[in-house]
């Protein structure tokens, strides 16, 4: 049983901290995988295998989003919410962020139609980012708010990524970089106003402790997403 004193709630600048914490140590930039992308150490069959897999979890995002969206009984925040649907899907089609990821994947030598099919997708990928979409259709809207909040590191990784592509990897057309180019802006504007909600609702110890840990299980799911891709290096 938790004590008084450990649920306590934080000042929300000590709040805020936590929650900015969690995201700088566990955040999969540090994952030996994504430093070996950016060091310019990866084959083009790891990059394509990463691409495949990556994929599998860019395309859920507007699912996940959608659920949250549902969780809301303000029109303001559905509206403002939507708008990460719209920057995913587009507002038609050949527009949005899977569509640049396909982009993506076809500046690197993939075939789009096996993209879309899925069927590359690794079980370890599968798991992982079933085990997200379905933390944001059982969860509080706090909770699944918070573990969308890995967004605060995403400008910074976006920017070495496109420096590394650059400079490693210049068989990909640089119009495939798009993605990463779109997430810089966008990246830092969805965690603004996902981290304003968040220190908003989370007004008692119990809440915001369950906020730390929706972000730190939301940077396991990216990890182990790494994980898969890079065991895959090693399966017979």
């Amino acid at each position: 049983m938790p004590t008084a004193a450990a649920l306590r709630p934080w000042g929300s600048a000590e709040f805020e901290q936590r929650l900015r914490g969690v995201a700088e140590e566990r955040y999969h930039d540090r994952h030996p995988f994504n430093i070996r992308m950016h060091e310019g150490r990866l084959s083009p069959t790891q990059l394509r295998c990463w691409i495949t897999n990556r994929f599998h979890y860019q395309r859920n995002i507007p699912v996940k989003d959608a659920l949250i969206t549902a969780k809301f009984d303000s029109p303001d925040l559905r509206r403002m919410w939507l708008r990460r649907i719209e920057d995913h899907d587009g507002r038609e089609p050949g527009e949005g962020g899977i569509e640049r990821w396909l982009r993506l994947g076809e500046a690197a030598g993939l075939d789009r139609a096996a993209l879309l099919s899925g069927a590359d997708v690794l079980p370890g990928v599968r798991l992982a980012v079933d085990g997200y979409v379905n933390f944001c259709r059982l969860r509080s809207p706090l909770e699944a708010v918070a573990a969308s909040l890995t967004e605060l590191s995403a400008p910074d990784l976006m920017r070495r990524r496109i420096e590394a592509f650059e400079r490693h990897y210049p068989w990909i057309d640089a119009d495939g970089l798009a993605y990463f180019r779109a997430r810089v802006r966008q990246g830092r504007r969805d965690s603004g106003e996902a981290l304003r909600l968040v220190l908003r609702w989370a007004r008692s110890g119990a809440e915001q402790e369950r906020a730390v840990a929706a972000l730190a299980f939301k940077c396991d799911v990216l990890w182990s997403l790494l994980d898969a891709v890079a065991g895959q290096e090693t399966r017979p």
